[in-house]
């Protein structure tokens, strides 16, 4: 399994939005992103080209229902 990048939290949203989630509101320097058909929601700090904790990055993964490999498949997917 490859590693998970080190990204922004710009770039994440940017992957799960391709995965259909939306971004529903900001509060400060949390974007809050929402997806039709589920209740989760995911929040995601965005302080500048600063990179996301992996610790956090995996835990907003599972809080979207993928696994590791689905997030890696969407990062390499092109936009739409």
């Amino acid at each position: 399994m490859d590693k998970l990048p080190r990204w922004s939290g710009k770039k994440i949203i940017n992957v799960f939005k391709k995965d259909g989630w939306t971004l529903d509101s900001i509060e400060g320097s949390h974007h809050i992103l929402i997806r039709e058909g589920t209740e989760n929601i995911l929040v995601i700090p965005v302080h500048g080209n600063n990179p996301i904790k992996v610790g956090l990055q995996k835990g907003l993964i599972k809080d979207a229902c993928l696994t590791n490999e689905d997030f890696l498949r969407l990062c390499k997917k092109r936009g739409r």
